[in-house]
């Protein structure tokens, strides 16, 4: 580890993460003129080659920074892969680690152990996905952020849990015990009629400061349990959430579902997590 990466972990550990997020978040909402949109955005599209090509709004004409960052795509810009039983990706980005979800619920990420029980939130949820698979969908800064169901379903509960905000980074990920676990999550379980419980996490980082979700009317999640009635049916590819500022995004797969198996890597969102 170099003198560098040293003091930028410990930098991390005493920065204030919640206010930095709630004051960039405030500034990304913050109404802005459309020369100046078009001046900002592309600055940021060329520092992280960002695709406008496929945004609704392809000109950078954008009325915020967050309307930027969730954009939306043209129809059919993401088709999904249409294998009955296709289990696929919720997001653009990149596949950092998949695998088994093992006895006692543990999955290992690049290296580290976690509980499915505390990623999730709920330890009778994670009992269903010991012996099944998941996957963890690394959305970059240059990434879409809105999220879409993996298979198609009925979405009856959101989970909303508090956390911390540490960034979901390499220095995060080498010096942050239990990263993902310990940072603020949104869990979106979809029950599929063939395939059980699918569950969605969405992994809150530092400078995202809000996630909203579907059947929640509200601009940031509240902590708790949110039943939704009705319950919600959707189609595998429907949009189910969006980052206001990127993160991840952990997918489980119960067992007797298809295996979460394919190489790490960049990934589309409608892609098979699985061979089909």
């Amino acid at each position: 580890m170099s003198v560098a990466t040293y003091a930028a972990a410990q930098l991390l550990r005493v920065l204030p993460r919640v206010r930095i997020t709630r004051a960039v978040g405030k500034l990304a909402d913050a109404r802005i003129p459309a020369p100046l949109s078009k001046a900002v955005v592309g600055l940021f599209v060329r520092a992280y080659a960002v695709d406008l090509t496929e945004a609704i709004r392809p000109d950078g004409a954008f009325e915020s920074f967050d309307a930027f960052f969730t954009r939306e795509l043209v129809p059919g810009a993401r088709p999904a892969c249409d294998h009955p039983n296709a289990i696929v990706s919720p997001a653009d980005g990149r596949l950092d680690a998949l695998g088994p979800v093992e006895r006692g619920g543990l999955l290992r990420v690049k290296g580290r152990e976690y509980s499915a029980a505390e990623l999730l939130g709920d330890a009778n949820e994670a009992e269903q996905y010991i012996g099944g698979s998941f996957a963890v969908v690394y959305l970059s800064p240059r990434d879409y952020h809105r999220v879409h169901a993996p298979v198609g379903g009925v979405v009856s509960t959101i989970r909303s849990m508090p956390g911390d905000l540490f960034p979901v980074n390499s220095i995060g990920e080498r010096h942050v015990p239990s990263l993902f676990s310990i940072n603020r999550r949104v869990a979106i379980p979809i029950d599929n009629p063939q395939l059980g419980r699918i569950t969605v996490v969405m992994v809150g980082a530092m400078i995202v400061g809000r996630i909203t979700v579907i059947g929640v009317d509200e601009r940031d999640v509240s902590v708790g349990v949110h039943d939704l009635s009705p319950a919600r049916a959707i189609e595998r590819g429907d949009e189910i959430g969006i980052f206001h500022l990127g993160s991840t995004a952990v997918v489980f797969a119960p067992k007797g579902a298809p295996v979460i198996e394919r190489p790490t890597g960049v990934i589309r969102l409608g892609e098979a997590l699985h061979a089909v």
